[in-house]
């Protein structure tokens, strides 16, 4: 049996849980290490049967609890190298200055030569400085919280990792877009998406017969995207934001062109003209995910949905779902 259930979908954080009789992962990790455990729960699976989880791209809502699980559960973590040190550099503590205060430092140190360097030289080197935390400042290692009755507690050697080493994972294993690879009986296909990430995939999951595609987070529908979404069981694809209320609501100018271009995100419109233009029906399933809270609303983004399944007739087998950001969907069972 292949269940799928989606724990969280929107800005505040995406996960989804795949799951075999044999092997579970996680799709994304976009919720704290307690909020994922509890939503585990909720649909009747234990966080400690785990076995891996993998990641599309390295945006916090993707990615903000995927260390404190990983640790937690000693599991890999599987994901692209791009993604992975963009990550890293995100998280690593490194100081920031101003420039006066690198000039002193400079001229102090020159100070001490004999031969004291040219002053274009420092202007030469200011340009390399590093951009990260404010001075003095440390990434605070994220946390569990106190264990829940039943729990046992996080090992101390994982504590003190984490906080030796923020990006400090058990075990990290690179894929490449195109190239599939296993885990457990789940055969995994990740896939190149536009969206402006380091090296941002979708994923195409495979097992007993069943064919699962998860594409969120990405500006349109490429003929590469259109294909591998092609004769899947179940499909979950974005449906972000409406045209009209993102160009009249609240986002700054600046973000609204981003969620606009063709590396921000799909809209009701966009998916619905994949669904009825591209999209071969195939789906049992199909889950609009990614919905903005405030950019849409839930009604708008299934009536764009139905229209364009009931523009033809080969689609009207599809059940349509709307993952939520609040609660998990219900299990879906082949």
């Amino acid at each position: 049996m292949v269940r799928f259930t989606v724990l969280a979908s929107g800005s505040k954080g995406n996960c989804s849980l795949l799951s075999t009789g044999s092997t579970r992962i996680l799709v994304d990790a976009g919720l704290s290490c307690r909020e994922l455990f509890r939503r585990m729960r909720q649909v009747d699976e234990d966080p400690a049967s785990l076995d891996a989880i993998v990641i599309t791209h390295e945006h916090s809502d993707h990615i903000q609890g995927m260390a404190t699980t990983a640790r937690r559960l000693g599991i890999p973590v599987y994901l692209s190298e791009g993604t992975h040190r963009e990550w890293v550099r995100q998280i690593t503590p490194r100081k920031r200055i101003t420039y006066a205060e690198w000039l002193a430092d400079y001229r102090e140190r020159q100070s001490r030569k004999p031969d004291s360097a040219a002053p274009e030289d420092a202007g030469r080197e200011a340009a390399d400085l590093p951009i990260s935390l404010e001075a003095g400042a440390e990434p605070v290692p994220p946390d569990c919280g106190e264990p829940e009755a039943g729990e046992e507690p996080v090992a101390t050697k994982d504590a003190q990792a984490a906080k030796a080493d923020p990006a400090a994972l058990p075990d990290v294993r690179y894929f490449r877009p195109g190239e599939s690879f296993r885990i457990g009986n789940i055969d995994v296909s990740p896939f190149t998406i536009p969206h402006d990430a380091a090296d941002p995939v979708g994923f195409v999951f495979g097992s007993a017969g069943v064919r699962v595609a998860v594409a969120t987070d990405l500006g349109y529908v490429p003929p590469n995207v259109a294909a591998q979404l092609q004769r899947c069981d179940l499909l979950m694809i974005e449906s972000n934001h409406d045209l009209e209320m993102l160009r009249d609501g609240p986002y700054p100018w600046s973000v609204k062109q981003r969620v606009l271009s063709r590396v921000g995100h799909l809209s009701n419109d966009a998916a619905a003209d994949f669904l009825e233009q591209t999209y071969d029906g195939s789906a049992t399933w199909v889950i609009l995910a990614h919905l903005s809270e405030s950019n849409n609303l839930p009604e708008l983004a299934r009536i764009s949905a139905e229209r364009a399944l009931a523009g033809k007739p080969s689609l009207l087998g599809n059940r349509l779902l709307l993952a939520a950001q609040d609660q998990p969907l219900d299990p879906i069972a082949f």
